[in-house]
């Protein structure tokens, strides 16, 4: 059977992410059976992280404030975890299933897929997210 998503209630949780108006930084969308749904969404980035285990796939959608000293700015990536005891079949159906999440999350300054929890250190997506920023005023400083 074919995987399909929930785009409104995928597009809801997006919406919140991007919106500046609350504190919701990231959100996880998860299979239900062949269905990809919103599953959580929260403020801090290590209760992210805590959901990427072993067994599971996820897609998701985080905001990090990136910048310097002269302006600070909203960055998004869209974050695909495989987990390292996830079955090859369902590895392989990951990056069409991700057509279907791109569908809903549409604008995000960099993309991640990622396997190793180590990879997952938040100082690392905020580097590449800042390297994809463009001006670094900061280093000015250096």
């Amino acid at each position: 059977m074919a995987t399909t998503i929930d785009k409104d209630a995928c597009r809801e949780s997006y919406n919140l992410v991007r919106d500046d108006n609350n504190d919701v930084n990231w959100v996880i969308f998860k299979y239900d059976g062949h269905r990809i749904v919103p599953d959580s969404q929260g403020t801090a980035y290590e209760e992210f992280k805590v959901q990427c285990t072993n067994d599971c796939i996820l897609f998701g959608f985080h905001r990090i404030i990136t910048g310097d000293a002269m302006s600070k700015r909203a960055k998004f990536a869209l974050i695909t975890w495989i987990g390292d005891g996830v079955a090859g079949l369902a590895r392989a159906k990951v990056s069409t299933d991700k057509s279907l999440v791109k569908e809903v999350v549409q604008n995000f300054a960099k993309e991640f897929v990622i396997c190793e929890q180590q990879e997952l250190a938040e100082e690392c997506i905020k580097q590449e997210l800042e390297k994809s920023g463009g001006a670094n005023y900061d280093a000015q400083l250096e």
